[in-house]
């Protein structure tokens, strides 16, 4: 059995198991980078948003992963989960039709006071159809510390977008009678797509204040139009 402080420790380890953001990038630790670097590709970095496409005040950086290493290297394992897979899922889905490689992928962070997002651009499709049956599968599941211990319930569910192609989804824990959420994103938008990932950070130090999923959905749906524009 886990103690219940244990539990709430990894609480970010269990909400950020579909945090697909690594799975591209060839595993390892990411580092955040303020300016603006050179990314492979002409068409990917004039894809990608920019500071300037955020209020001042708001939190924005560049995430460069290393690479040559497998996918989720240095990252913990998946965890059990009842369905089994629910765990990973939406994170296979994406990582089994990846291209790896220098100018596939670029990434970038925004944070306000009440949402911190990260948003992953590729110069691929996302198979839509899988991540969609996936996370149906696992709209309702339990996840599990160890085989012995007590499950915590998950569920995904199915959000109303500003965009008719896109997949937008809540993952909510409850742990400790106390629900935690999580809120996911996925386009293709011609040949490219994205993904993103929000999490409801609290940080009063960022002048702008930023409210989930409406500061997330805001972001994303001008990804996908920066995209259209290229």
């Amino acid at each position: 059995m886990i103690g219940r402080g244990t539990a709430r420790a990894s609480l970010g380890v269990v909400l950020v198991a579909l945090a697909v953001s690594g799975v591209l990038a060839s595993g390892g630790v990411a580092d955040t980078v303020a300016g603006s670097p050179t990314w492979p590709g002409a068409r990917l970095e004039r894809s990608v948003l920019t500071a300037a496409d955020f209020p001042p005040g708001v939190q924005f950086d560049r995430i460069v992963r290393p690479t040559g290493s497998a996918d989720g290297a240095g990252g913990p394992p998946a965890m059990l989960s009842s369905p089994k897979g629910c765990s990973d899922g939406l994170t296979r889905a994406i990582g089994d039709s990846a291209e790896r490689g220098p100018g596939s992928a670029a990434e970038y962070m925004a944070a306000y006071d009440g949402a911190r997002m990260v948003v992953t651009v590729l110069t691929f499709n996302l198979d839509m159809e899988r991540l969609a049956a996936t996370a149906e599968r696992c709209a309702e599941y339990m996840t599990y510390f160890d085989p012995a211990s007590e499950g915590i319930p998950i569920s995904t569910t199915k959000l109303d977008g500003t965009r008719q192609d896109a997949l937008v989804y809540r993952q909510t824990m409850r742990l400790g009678g106390v629900d935690n959420s999580i809120y996911f994103a996925f386009e293709n938008v011609g040949n490219m797509a994205f993904f993103g990932i929000a999490f409801p950070t609290q940080n009063p130090s960022i002048a702008v204040k930023g409210a989930l999923p409406q500061t997330f959905l805001d972001v994303v749906d001008k990804q996908a139009r920066r995209l259209q524009a290229n």
